[in-house]
């Protein structure tokens, strides 16, 4: 086996006016807007009564989320429309702005589906998912005898 070492953002000391050819590839913009699949960001946490789940969603509205639960598959997803009109003197030109995503999460059987809120404040959307009452972390002390 052989293992080959990229110099990536470096130029070669073959040929120092070629940099690599990969890192070409992954940085072109062209590339990166078009072909990467842009979700929010999710932050998962777990306390003793429920699970928060908060994703970074700037510039919606509470209005542009669908939230909905199929059997244990928790599915959060947006969609948002804009589009600019100029009006010249003898041409129209529009812009056409469409962004949407789809996140789903895969819920344990411990929570409590009737107990799921979400809220959205400051381009975050939490949400918060609480656990079965048989589920939660349940303290006692253990008598020796």
């Amino acid at each position: 086996m052989t293992l080959v070492k990229f110099n990536n953002g470096h130029k070669s000391a073959v040929n120092p006016w070629f940099s690599d050819v990969f890192d070409s590839l992954i940085n072109d913009s062209f590339l990166n807007e078009r072909f990467v699949n842009k979700v929010p960001a999710v932050n998962i946490a777990e306390t003793e009564n429920e699970f928060h789940i908060e994703l970074a969603v700037p510039g919606l509205k509470k209005e542009d989320f669908k939230i909905s639960l199929d059997k244990n598959v928790l599915s959060v997803s947006a969609e948002k429309k804009t589009e600019n009109v100029d009006e010249g003197k003898k041409y129209s030109k529009r812009e056409y702005s469409y962004n949407s995503f789809v996140r789903s999460f895969t819920l344990p059987e411990t929570v409590d589906y009737a107990k799921i809120g979400a809220e959205y404040t400051d381009g975050v959307l939490k949400l918060s998912v609480a656990k079965k009452e048989e589920a939660k972390i349940q303290s006692r002390e253990i008598a020796v005898k």
